[in-house]
């Protein structure tokens, strides 16, 4: 299986409600796919989210990171894989969703080579996961008409984004509390939003009302490595890193550190499989449970994530892939079954997503 071709494409897809966070705001989804061809006439699909407040990438950068890469991996074999791996990481530094995209493609083609669905390849049996979905930022009230809606539809967790007023961010999360019943599970997402200060005060206000969250997400600036530590040994909500983990490197510092309860995985982040794999293995070692998490990404990245999600089922236990959830449609072809807060891996071989 010799590498052809690498060529890219634009999967546009409208949102059912606008996505916002205290960083931004998306009205609709636009995602680079990346398309690897082989001589056997295998192809392999790869997908990335252009998030420039958090990746720094757009989708012209994306798209001129492939273009680069690609001339040092055409005519390369498959079986090749580790040695192209290790060369899409070298010949270019940083350009992390753009490179996951790559990635992911050649996983898929790499897992069809092996005539397995990816997961099997990776080691992975789970086939059924259950995901939270996302409440974005709104007004009280919009926020509880999202999450009962949300309820509705089968969900028994909510992420709630929130992150630009500390004051209205606890009447929001308490008025959605009240509003719904004790054994739905409330996941909060400052996205970097408040100081380590705030975010004391913050959560000591909620845990004196008796809510608890399942976790409060990366409360302060991403590399506010210290306000993590500072807010973990003050509250007794946990803790997740989600900006402030890029890479292994990240994540060893934070878990020595003792600065934080649980990992976020993110493809776009990790810059593909190889490393978010790694990380699953170390927050292992240190006894830290980890969820996998996706950007605003349409569903082959997502059942990247998926994939990923099953081979390291020990470890990842939490699932925020909720994004094709969020879609009012998509154009892509999927043997995955994405049905509202179920997802479901099905054996057919490689990623199990088509153009």
């Amino acid at each position: 299986m010799k590498i052809l071709n690498i060529h890219t494409r634009t999967l546009k897809a409208p949102l059912k409600n606008p996505f916002i966070t205290s960083l931004r705001r998306v009205d609709a989804l636009e995602d680079l796919v990346v398309i690897v061809e082989c001589d056997d006439g295998s192809v392999g699909y790869g997908e990335g989210a252009p998030t420039p407040v958090i990746t720094g990438e757009t989708m012209g950068s994306m798209a001129a990171c492939i273009a680069y890469i690609k001339p040092h991996i055409i005519g390369r074999d498959i079986e090749e894989f580790d040695s192209i791996i290790s060369l899409l990481h070298t010949v270019i530094l940083k350009n992390t969703t753009a490179k996951s995209a790559l990635e992911i493609a050649l996983y898929d083609l790499k897992s069809q080579s092996e005539k397995l669905p990816l997961f099997r390849m990776l080691g992975g049996t789970q086939t059924s996961f259950s995901t939270d979905i996302t409440i974005s930022m709104g007004s009280v009230e919009k926020m509880i008409a999202d999450a009962l809606s949300a309820v509705a539809l089968g969900y028994n967790t909510l992420k709630i984004k929130i992150g630009d007023n500390p004051e209205k961010d606890v009447e929001r999360i308490v008025a959605i509390h009240d509003a719904l019943d004790k054994n739905i599970g409330l996941r909060l997402d400052a996205n970097q939003g408040w100081s380590a200060q705030e975010s004391v005060t913050l959560l000591h206000a909620l845990e004196k009302k008796g809510i608890i969250a399942e976790f409060i997400e990366q409360p302060v600036a991403a590399d506010d490595f210290e306000g993590l530590k500072y807010i973990k040994e003050r509250v007794q909500t946990p803790l997740l890193a989600d900006e402030s983990i890029f890479s292994v490197k990240d994540a060893r510092k934070l878990l020595e550190m003792q600065a934080i309860d649980y990992v976020n995985i993110k493809l776009a982040k990790t810059a593909g499989i190889t490393e978010a794999l790694k990380l699953a293995d170390l927050s292992k070692e240190f006894g830290v449970k980890c969820m996998i998490g996706c950007m605003l990404e349409g569903p082959i990245s997502v059942a990247a994530g998926v994939h990923v999600a099953s081979a390291k089922a020990d470890v990842i236990t939490m699932f925020d892939l909720d994004a094709v959830a969020l879609l009012a449609s998509h154009s892509l072809q999927s043997t995955i079954d994405f049905n509202e807060s179920k997802i479901i891996l099905s054996e057919e071989i490689g990623l199990g997503i088509g153009y």
